[in-house]
């Protein structure tokens, strides 16, 4: 199938193999400009309430395949999907924001994880479990959990639905997902592919909407398993409502990530990294660098390095060639920046650089924010206690590594810290001490296709990618057979 921009004109429900389109529609605006990118159609409460049902009755197809079989859908529509990057990076960053090359970058990922889980799903195997009793033995095997209903932001979201849709397939489980409002339409593309290329019906459904959509969703009886990438706020929500049908669910939260630089640590290169993974994505990154906690005695050569190394970047329109920032996805998100920078500068705190809206006429309508540093933040601002989620990032000064380890620690939030130090022996001994599900030493990201990520404390519950993420889809099964007496002839 060949995808192109304009076929995301109409965008609509993605229904078990069928799409269907319908006259009330919402439109996608471009965060850089405010023109219109396309229209999509929202799903309705009777939409989730048969899409989950179809699921639950058709997507035994899907379950009873083989494992090999599964694979080969799997591993085809990886391929489509990097056939059609291009087209699909359009259109996510007009509708996301992202600068094309970002995009491009996220969309090859997320066809990695299909081809990954293609294989893993292949080596899910049982086990006989030898007994007390030497007359019975055990066999212990995995089965689809069943139903999983997928929730996925819009700050990555083709790669954050190929982490959730890529393993619960390969798993075997029929998935309806509820994309994000913001961002509906490179997913859709994705969803297409994977339907094209060989999904049985009834196995895939994509239904894009607002809360109410995935509210109705994650309450329904038939959902086996939740799995959602979204705020601690909105997981708790997920939670309450899960709980009363006893639904697993699987939580990637928020996150207040810090990232510590030791004595010894290589100035400019822990100033580019720290930059880049603060302000990637203009900060909207569960794993972004929040605060940036420094000793005393590098601290001012530190702040001299990082002010010089976001003062280099390009923001601008993200269709343009050589623009490495472009706006963040929403007004929500400079709105929250702006209250976290006022907060802070409110408390002592210095600013670096940024702290405002770009100037100029190709910045006015779009929801941009200067890339922002603050210096000397005081622990109680809210920059320093919150998640920003957006471009501002705060340095905090110390006095010891002790008192390093003892604010990084110093939150509700456990998904992502980092660690930066020429000496690894102490970098790692530091590293021992954080309360975080993911820890990069002397690297400034966390995230890897063949190990888990999540959170720890309320960042989260269960684990996403490597073999842990596809096992969160597997329900165990112990059979315990008593064997026939054997009879020895005599």
């Amino acid at each position: 199938m060949a995808v192109a921009v304009q076929a995301v004109n109409d965008r609509g429900l993605i229904f078990g193999g069928e799409v269907i389109h319908r006259g009330d529609l919402r439109e996608v605006r471009s965060p850089a400009d405010g023109s219109l990118v396309a229209h999509y159609v929202p799903a309705t409460a009777a939409d989730v309430d048969r899409a989950v049902a179809e699921a639950r009755q058709q997507g035994r197809t899907w379950m009873r395949l083989h494992p090999d079989e599964r694979a080969r859908v799997l591993r085809a529509a990886a391929e489509a999907i990097r056939a059609h990057v291009d087209d699909i990076a359009e259109v996510l960053t007009r509708e996301q924001g992202k600068p094309v090359a970002d995009s491009v970058k996220e969309i090859l990922f997320g066809a990695s994880v299909f081809d990954y889980y293609a294989e893993e799903g292949r080596r899910v195997h049982g086990s006989l479990r030898p007994n007390t009793d030497p007359d019975t033995v055990s066999m212990v095997s995995y089965h689809p959990v069943g139903v999983v209903a997928g929730i996925v932001p819009w700050n990555y979201p083709v790669d954050l639905y190929a982490w959730k849709v890529a393993p619960a397939l390969a798993a075997g489980c029929p998935v309806v997902v509820k994309p994000p409002e913001e961002a509906p339409l490179a997913i859709g593309m994705v969803s297409q592919l994977l339907t094209d290329a060989g999904l049985p019906p009834g196995t895939l459904f994509d239904l894009p909407g607002g809360a109410e959509t995935g509210q109705r969703l994650v309450s329904r009886p038939e959902v086996a398993m939740v799995t959602a990438t979204c705020s601690t706020a909105t997981g708790k929500a997920i939670m309450r409502a899960a709980a009363d049908n006893m639904t697993r669910v699987s939580l990637e939260l928020g996150g207040q990530c810090p990232l510590i630089v030791l004595p010894d640590a290589d100035i400019e290169v822990t100033a580019t990294a720290a930059a880049r993974r603060a302000f990637s994505n203009m900060g909207q990154i569960c794993i972004a660098v929040n605060r940036i906690i420094v000793l005393d005695a590098i601290a001012d050569a530190f702040v001299d390095a990082l002010r010089a190394e976001v003062d280099s970047y390009v923001l601008g329109d993200p269709l343009q060639p050589g623009v490495g920032y472009g706006p963040c996805t929403t007004a929500q998100v400079v709105e929250r920046a702006q209250a976290h920078v006022a907060d802070a500068l409110a408390r002592g705190a210095k600013l670096v650089t940024g702290g405002k809206r770009p100037e100029g006429a190709q910045f006015a309508a779009g929801h941009y924010y200067l890339p922002t540093v603050l210096d000397d933040v005081p622990r109680d601002a809210r920059v320093m206690t919150e998640e920003t989620f957006g471009p501002v990032v705060a340095v905090h000064r110390v006095r010891s590594i002790t008192e390093a380890i003892e604010v990084a620690n110093d939150t509700d939030y456990g998904l992502a810290a980092y660690v930066y130090g020429e000496d690894l022996g102490q970098a790692l001994a530091v590293a021992e001490r954080i309360e975080a599900g993911g820890v990069g030493v002397n690297v400034n990201d966390v995230s890897e296709l063949q190990a888990p990520f999540g959170g720890w404390k309320q960042s989260g519950l269960g684990r996403e990618l490597g073999p842990e993420g596809l096992h969160a889809y597997l329900e165990v099964r112990h059979t315990k057979v008593r064997r026939p007496a054997l009879e020895v002839e005599r």
